[in-house]
Formats: structure tokens, sequence, C-alpha cells
């Protein structure tokens, strides 16, 4: 006879989105069990910006502290032309933000936070080197089958799997994100070298050319001794049959270079290592949950990244289910779960689309709509 444990809650997927989702429900006293399909816990990716909005779930957490004191404060997030240096917007940020909008606003590594979040669960609730390939929805639960052969079955089940969630394709069948034209290059920069030029390299500023191209540029650490750029750059198509290529100082200088402001061109100059990634897309999702399956974060609202609000998203997301699951039970799920949608729909697909748009902060304006926002207060329903 098949021997399977039994849990109450798994999330699928322990990136930014699921920890936070993980970590929430457990703290909430749910029991939870996280799966992830890399192998180990990894320093990955780069730069992230982490807003008040989301910093408030933090410090119901426990763990705005520590994130402070790892994390830039930038006092400003500036945009500027790319050519004339000419400032386009300076949107306050710093202390302003943390008396305006009731949280620090930080930008900082994404893998010193991710091991910050992680380690708010118990190891044994982790399950790393879990790839989910199949599920059987069943009367008591839903059976996960994982490539190691390891099968649970789960009352309830989170996707946070990400935009080629395995979860969603069983919810909406199978169907390929859309690539959107555009791709990233993301680096690491000698700040020793950045230091030798001589000139000022804001906290936090995005540089603009036309086209919407552009280059984000900000500290990950508070000592100021790791800078980091990701771009945004028009690419009619995406060839490589690969999530990412390596790139070069040399392309950097091949798109930007032409007439670069004097910060630009050392910033490139100073470029150590640069990865190029290609951004997917997919429209509003027409359903959220189904039955003891319910989805959040890329999984079910991706955008590319130029509000820097994606793995925001997905922690809002996280924060406002952990509060319909606590408030309606487990044995009303579906209510919890439609709870969740009508929660959310509206603001996710709101950032999504100007994410999308790369509009955001260019041009003077309030973003009080996004940092203000507290999922762990906001009406539900």
């Amino acid at each position: 006879m098949e021997q399977v444990e039994k849990i109450e809650i798994a999330v699928i997927g322990a990136g930014l989105g699921g920890a936070a989702a993980a970590a929430l429900l457990h703290q909430a006293g749910f029991s939870v069990h996280a799966f992830e399909q890399a192998p180990v816990f990894d320093r990955l990716g780069a730069g992230i910006h982490v807003g008040p909005n989301v910093m408030k779930v933090f410090r119901h957490l426990g763990i705005e502290e520590a994130l402070s004191k790892i994390g830039s404060h930038p006092d400003y997030w500036f945009s500027r032309d790319g050519r004339s240096g000419d400032y386009l917007s300076r949107i306050k940020l710093g202390d302003f933000a943390l008396k305006e909008y009731g949280a620090p606003y930080i930008t900082i590594h994404r893998g010193d936070m991710h091991a910050v979040q992680m380690g708010l669960l118990p190891d044994s609730q982790v399950h790393f080197d879990h790839r989910l390939v199949g599920l059987e929805e069943r009367e008591e639960g839903v059976l996960l089958k994982f490539e190691n052969g390891a099968q649970y079955i789960a009352r309830l089940v989170v996707g946070a799997d990400g935009i080629n969630s395995t979860i969603r394709e069983v919810l909406l069948g199978a169907e390929k994100p859309r690539y959107s034209g555009w791709v990233g290059h993301r680096a690491l920069v000698n700040v020793g070298k950045l230091r030798a030029s001589g000139l000022e390299f804001e906290a936090c500023v995005k540089w603009w050319w036309e086209k919407s191209r552009h280059i984000m540029a900000y500290d990950t650490k508070g000592d100021g001794s790791e800078y980091y750029y990701v771009t945004g750059v028009p690419d009619q198509a995406w060839d490589y049959g690969t999530s990412f290529v390596d790139s070069s100082r040399e392309e950097m200088e091949e798109v930007f270079g032409d007439n670069a402001h004097p910060v630009v061109a050392a910033l490139i100059n100073a470029t150590t290592t640069v990865t190029k990634w290609p951004f997917y897309n997919r429209d509003p999702l027409s359903l959220w949950s189904r039955g003891r399956l319910c989805l959040l974060g890329d999984a079910c609202h991706p955008m590319r990244p130029h509000m820097a609000q994606g793995a925001c998203m997905a922690i809002e997301d996280a924060t406002v289910l952990m509060r319909c699951l606590s408030g309606q039970g487990l044995e009303h799920y579906e209510e919890a779960f439609k709870l969740y949608e009508r929660t959310r729909r509206e603001r996710a697909t709101k950032v999504q689309t100007i994410s999308n748009a790369n509009t955001w902060l260019k041009m003077p304006e309030d973003p009080a709509w996004v940092y203000s926002y507290d999922p762990l207060s906001v009406p539900l329903g």
C-alpha cells in the first residue's frame, strides 16, 4: 500500500514569495512545508528594491531590523537623462519614506534578503531538491509527486513556483509565457574602480534613453561595498534557447555608450561580470485558484521588473492569503481563496500594467499608492 506523508499546506517554490508565504503561514499557526527545486540554498541573483509596503510585512515577521542593517537606504530615487545627466525626477525616500509611508525603503542583494527569510523556517519544513512533476487532486487533498520520488498529500497547495508554474499549468493548461521584446542585463561592478573615477555614484538612480532604454543602478549594501545595475533594452527576439547568456562590457558600451554621461561611462567601464536575460509576460489570469490550489506572485501575475515591485507583489499576495486563511479557516479554503483574489486582483493587475509600460517614476509623481499600502491591514474583499 502506498505510504505518503500527509501535510497541511504545501508551498511549491521557496523563492522570495514562497519563503514569505511559508513564514507568514507558519507564524500564523499553520503547519506548512515549502518545496524548492534547487538542490541547496545559494546566494543567487543580484539587487532588489524593497518598498515600505513590504518592509511592513518584514516588521511583522521580525526581520525588518536585520534587513535594514544589511541593505542600503537611499534618500532618493533619481531619474536622469542618460546623455545629459539632467534630472527628470527626484522621488523622496530615506527618512521621508519612513515618516510618510510607515517603513523604510531599502535596496539589497536578493540572496542576502532570501537568506534572512529562509532563517524563519524550521529546517524540517523546507525541502530542497524537490522538483514537482505531477499532482493528483483527491477528495482528502492533493497528491504531490516530485522528481526525486517523494510524495506528499497536502490539504492545500500554494503555487509560488514562478512564471513557468506547474500549478498554473494544472489550473489553466500548458501555455508558454510570451517573450516581451525586452532583455535585461544584470551586472556587478568593481566598486574600487568606481571610487577611483572621482565621480559621484548615487545610491539609487535610473538612467534613461530614448525608447525607454535604461540602466537602473544602486547600492546593495548599506556600507556601499557592492554596487549593481540592471538594464532594460528592446530586443526583437530571444533565440538562445537558455534562460540567460553571458554578456560583456563591450555590449554595454555598444548599447549605452553613445555620448553617455561620464557617470554612465564610468559605470560601464567598472563592469566586472554581466549577464543578459529575457523578460517574459503573461496576460492577467482568468483565475487565481481552483479547489485546493491557488497561485501567487509570478505564477499569477508576472511582470517586467521596471517598477521594482515584482517580488513585493508576491509578498503582498502571501500576506493577504495568510490573512484570508486565518480568518476563514482551512475548512473554508475555497471562500478564503476567493476573498484573497478579490482583495489582490485589481492592485496586482495595476502594478503589472504600469511595470510593463516602464513609466514608473521617470517623471515627478506621487508613489504613495504603492508604498503606503499595508497588506496586513488593507480591507479584505
